[in-house]
């Protein structure tokens, strides 16, 4: 007989909050799921978001701050369900984190797809490339 604990079960009907991934090493994406995290909690215009990109960005935090604002609302109107976010402190990611890292990351359409239930609209694949050509530029890995 073993001493250990029992690992507890996942949430019912939850499973898709879980924080399945870690959170990425490169600062800049960090950074940036940080960002996102707080608009969609806290609001576009949240005053925390902006000095997290100023500190993080220096003078050139207003591309990836705008970008960033641009990809959530392009997101939120083009997607035919929800996308779950963990809290911004939260030490790991969840599934639809990792997918919207994919898009930041360039990984193409499927990752758009995967995110959106196949929405037809792809300013929202367009929005994260230029963040992430934004995030390359100002926190090259």
């Amino acid at each position: 007989m073993s001493n250990a604990a029992p690992t507890p079960a996942p949430a019912p009907g939850r499973p898709e909050t879980a924080l399945v991934l870690p959170m990425p090493e490169n600062r800049g994406r960090r950074v940036a799921m940080v960002l996102i995290r707080r608009m969609v909690g806290c609001g576009l215009r949240d005053a925390s978001a902006a000095l997290l990109a100023l500190d993080t960005f220096g003078s050139g935090f207003q591309r990836p701050l705008t970008l960033a604002r641009s990809l959530v609302v392009e997101l939120a109107g083009s997607s035919r369900r929800k996308i779950r976010l963990a809290p911004c402190c939260a030490p790991g990611m969840t599934r639809d984190e990792g997918l919207i890292l994919a898009m930041i990351d360039g990984e193409g359409l499927a990752a758009h797809a995967a995110l959106t239930d196949d929405a037809p609209c792809n300013r929202a694949w367009s929005t994260a490339a230029a963040l992430g050509a934004a995030l390359d530029d100002c926190c090259p890995a």
